[in-house]
């Protein structure tokens, strides 16, 4: 694929998507209008993952149209509905991209120049940046956005050797050959949570190195308020006793010594918490970090020991 002077790789964009339709709608113009502006060896994947709000239907209307590859699958969760559309593409880099985060300008080329610059098809994942609509800004958001447990861009302090826990799959291409050789995503994950970070996992160990690059941005179009992330993070947990079963050298690592720190005190000061990070959204600065951690550590380690001491509910 050319792009002026430049050769870039072929490439396909994968989205798994489940009961979006209206994000879903938003990302699919944003990935094919950029596609168009650069080749036709680019490619749309959409992966519709047993919807029940009209998606599909509206994905067999159009797909042709918008030039879409369409998979359709019973629901089965993010990580088989990924590897299906891995499974459906050509494209010499595979772009993960999240059904609710929108590409800004450029993002396909920025995926495409940092692997060009990389050497195409090599051993390098190229990690973008996705921020919460301006509009939604708040400090809970940024805190979870650049420093908590949604994403946590603040904290990468190499961008060109940045640690596995950082493979976010709203946003990152690799070679197509690293994944297939690796097996993929391991589907016994029943949540978006930790199948991703496991896979980074194996594929750093295997000589994968993760690149940061910020300009291949996106916006994440998903309300998210303190006590609904605070169920993200217990799901988080249950996934994570689930990565500690496969890989016991990272209990350390997911917190698994701490489950036994979480007692009746740190539920009886939930309530409190919540509305104090509330409080915090109108008066900047007033929440601490640890404060931050201490009420989102408490839901994750409570997913994580009933995980761990219930194998079956996960």
């Amino acid at each position: 694929m050319t792009h002026g002077s430049r050769s870039f790789p072929s490439a396909s964009v994968v989205v798994p998507t489940f009961n979006r339709l209206s994000d879903l709608r938003r990302v699919v113009a944003a990935v094919t209008e950029q596609i168009s502006v650069l080749d036709s060896r680019c490619e749309l994947v959409i992966v519709n993952d047993g919807s029940t709000d009209g998606t599909g239907e509206w994905l067999e209307a159009n797909a042709s149209d918008l030039g879409i590859v369409l998979v359709q699958q019973a629901n089965a969760g993010p990580a088989r509905a990924r590897n299906r559309g891995v499974a459906a593409t050509g494209g010499e880099i595979v772009l993960f991209l999240g059904d609710d985060t929108v590409p800004a300008d450029r993002w396909l080329l920025e995926h495409l120049e940092a692997h060009r610059m990389t050497g195409g098809a090599g051993g390098v994942a190229v990690l973008g940046y996705t921020a919460f609509p301006p509009v939604w800004d708040s400090p809970f958001l940024r805190w979870i956005n650049e420093y908590g447990a949604q994403f946590g861009y603040a904290l990468i302090d190499d961008p060109v050797n940045v640690p596995f826990n950082f493979f976010y799959t709203s946003n990152i291409s690799l070679p197509r050959t690293v994944f297939e050789d690796l097996g993929g995503f391991r589907e016994d994950f029943p949540a978006a949570a930790w199948e991703d970070i496991e896979f980074a996992y194996r594929a750093v160990g295997s000589k994968l190195r993760l690149v940061y690059v910020p300009r291949a941005r996106t916006i994440h179009h998903h309300r998210i308020g303190v006590r609904s992330f605070g169920r993200r993070q217990q799901t988080s947990g249950l996934s994570a006793a689930i990565f500690s079963r496969l890989h016991p050298e990272l209990e350390a690592f997911l917190g698994v010594g701490c489950v036994n720190r979480l007692n009746w005190r740190v539920r009886l000061e939930r309530p409190f918490l919540a509305v104090w990070i509330g409080l915090g959204e109108t008066i900047p600065g007033l929440v601490s970090d640890k404060e931050y951690r201490r009420l989102l550590d408490g839901y994750y380690l409570q997913g994580l020991g009933a995980g761990l001491d219930n194998p079956g509910t996960t």
